[in-house]
């Protein structure tokens, strides 16, 4: 039977965040020093992430060390190499002979009509979330590093969405441990994945309720010209079940589940839902179930991470719906 563990428990990483609460915007880095087996599969249609080829099952890296989600959107890409310096100044990368590279993967939401839209993660806020996390590991779910300024429920615009985060669900069956993180910045609603019942998302003009974004939609079959920001669920899937770079992309096309259940509508133009998938320890497991398990993971870590969201900015969270 499977019961509940801590993200941390997944074993072999560190995870850190910072965020600037003034501006709404942060990271989240999780950082294997051994380096770590990963996978990626993209969905949505406007991603904004850096050296994502080093994770197709052709490229030759067969590890990285370091995975960052942030918020700043393209502008935020500047993070990762404050993750790099941190971890070169410890020695830690891919040998090269005259230094080790680490190897630093990233993906970014949108954020930037939430707080001050000039300030973004920055190499200063990478070194930052490095060093927390090989230091004094500080996770938590809510308001904090990538999910400082998330928010759901946009088709309408700013006025009507609502307060996200960022958050974790692991599990332990047996000796296989899987855990997820996910910073929920999505353009649809969001729905308890085991009730369907909506638990954020747009709101009415009044704010007293939900509106249904794809009936919203419905309303008229026109383009509409301004959903291509504000957007986009980026997270990871963490096991300590061993596969390689090919295995752990199947897995990660495979939690995209999670996201489907938990979001409607998702995988529109106007987002840029990322998965990655990260192997950190030697357990062997059949693939299919990891990966069945993982979508469950995802969909219970989507909702924590709106549940766990603080009213912020002039957005109302679900708990104070």
């Amino acid at each position: 039977m499977e019961k509940e563990i801590s993200i941390t428990q997944v074993g072999n990483i560190r995870i850190g965040q910072v965020e600037d609460t003034k501006a709404a915007t942060g990271c989240t880095v999780i950082i294997s020093e051994q380096g770590m087996a990963a996978g990626l599969d993209v969905r949505g249609g406007g991603p904004a992430s850096r050296d994502s080829e080093l994770l197709d099952p052709l490229a030759a890296a067969g590890f990285v060390h370091a995975v960052l989600l942030a918020g700043g959107s393209a502008f935020g890409l500047d993070c990762a190499g404050g993750v790099m310096a941190y971890l070169e100044e410890r020695d830690i990368g891919f040998d090269v002979g005259v230094t080790k590279v680490p190897l630093v993967v990233q993906s970014d939401l949108f954020d930037l009509t939430v707080g001050d839209k000039s300030v973004r993660p920055d190499r200063a806020m990478g070194y930052e979330a490095a060093k927390r996390a090989m230091e004094a590991p500080n996770y938590r779910d809510g308001n904090f590093g990538a999910g400082c300024g998330a928010t759901v429920g946009k088709i309408c615009g700013m006025d009507t969405c609502m307060k996200s985060g960022i958050g974790s669900y692991a599990i332990e069956l047996g000796e296989l441990k899987i855990g997820a993180i996910v910073a929920v910045n999505a353009l649809g609603d969001i729905y308890d994945w085991k009730t369907g019942k909506k638990i954020a998302g747009l709101l009415t003009e009044d704010k007293n309720g939900f509106r249904d974004t794809i009936e919203v939609m419905k309303q008229s079959i026109a383009v509409h010209e301004n959903k291509f920001v504000e957007n986009t669920t980026i997270g990871a899937i963490i096991t300590n079940a061993k596969f390689d770079k090919s295995q752990l992309c199947k897995i990660a096309g495979m939690t995209h589940n999670g996201y489907a259940r938990a979001i409607r509508p998702v995988h529109t133009t106007a987002d840029g839902d990322s998965i990655y998938a990260l192997s950190v320890g030697d357990v062997s497991a059949d693939q299919d179930l990891v990966g069945t398990l993982a979508a469950d993971v995802m969909s219970e870590a989507i909702k924590r991470a709106v549940e766990n969201a603080e009213t912020a900015y002039g957005f109302v969270s679900a708990s104070d719906l």
